[in-house]
């Protein structure tokens, strides 16, 4: 009989220490590699294998840092440094393409906890955009650099910078060159499948949003833009509040997409000012906030994270490449809308 008991105390005490209080630390991660018209019969089983690896990879990464008590800035940072160096994603090595045939990478950072923020657009030598922009952040009184002026910033910080051709590969060569031949003949007819293609030369871009033990957030977005922009074209990824914004009074977020229209929309900040002054949760207002793109004629997706560890994955396309982790350690990758 006493050995009963003291089986079922010890059973007591298990179930009591591993069930969180509603006070207790917690921390999360959630990651996304862009959205768009992403069709399982378009996708060859290798290719999705390839595309789920590299996420948990990259996730994992991140939650490594968060369990380690380490910040939710570094743990941003190093995910996506794994998207930046794949060329699976339009991000850092395997960008797409301006109408020149040059890269133009845009990258941003904001800290939840104190509304700090750094961003950087249009560069072609940095490795690792997102490592600029938190520099910006850290080491300039600026938020956002441009151009050659942020590349020299990035160099003198002592970040690896590498040739314009180390980003470049031929699959990203093909894409624009198919693209160019279509803009120069408007006249030729296209099937379904030539639409989705491109459309989906927006396809890529790779975010991040972290929670770390302290309950402080972090947001960062990392892209090579749309496949042959011109005239130096930029879009939501670098802009504070529309592709990134994190506060610790709301949540945190990082978009992906048409960048034109979340620019207009203001989506990132659009959806943590409803979660801040609406009190809605943030599935509720990335749904509001999701169906305004749509209505103005736009696409894309979101990833957001509160401070209690709460996820939303948001998108109004077929697919979108993300992935999340819980501080328990399950891990959640998907591709499709129907998963």
């Amino acid at each position: 009989m006493k050995e009963v008991l003291k089986l079922v105390f010890v059973l007591f005490i298990v179930s009591c220490t591993s069930v969180k209080g509603p006070n207790q630390p917690t921390f999360g991660i959630v990651i996304h590699g862009g959205a768009g018209t992403i069709l399982k019969e378009n996708m060859t089983p290798e290719m999705e294998h390839a595309y789920e690896n590299k996420l948990a990879e990259a996730i994992s990464v991140g939650h490594k840092i968060l369990k380690e008590g380490g910040s939710s800035q570094e743990a941003v940072e190093k995910t996506i440094h794994v998207m930046e160096n794949s060329p699976l994603f339009n991000s850092g090595k395997g960008a797409v393409l301006t109408a020149e045939e040059s890269i133009a990478l845009d990258a941003s950072f904001m800290n939840g906890n104190t509304l700090d923020a750094g961003a950087v657009a249009g560069v072609k030598h940095i490795k690792n955009p997102i490592s600029a922009a938190i520099r910006v952040m850290k080491n300039s009184p600026h938020v956002m650099l441009a151009g050659e002026g942020a590349d020299y910033f990035a160099a003198n910080q002592g970040l690896d910078t590498v040739p314009e051709s180390y980003f470049i590969t031929e699959n990203r060569l093909n894409d624009l060159r198919r693209v160019k031949k279509r803009e120069s003949d408007q006249k030729v007819s296209i099937n379904l499948i030539e639409e989705q293609y491109f459309k989906n030369q927006r396809i890529g871009t790779v975010g991040c949003v972290a929670l770390d033990l302290q309950g402080n957030l972090s947001a960062g977005t990392s892209t090579g833009g749309m496949t042959n922009k011109k005239w130096g074209r930029i879009g939501d990824a670098p802009i504070i509040g529309a592709g990134t914004y994190a506060n610790n009074a709301s949540c945190g977020v990082s978009a992906t997409g048409w960048g034109e229209f979340f620019i207009r929309s203001v989506v990132a900040h659009d959806i943590a000012a409803l979660v801040e002054y609406s009190g809605l949760t943030i599935n509720e207002a990335s749904k509001r906030v999701m169906k305004k793109v749509k209505d103005l004629g736009g696409d894309g997706g979101v990833v957001v994270l509160d401070t209690k560890g709460n996820v939303a994955m948001e998108f109004n396309t077929p697919g979108m490449y993300r992935a999340h982790m819980d501080s328990d350690g399950n891990l959640e990758v998907k591709i499709y809308r129907d998963e």
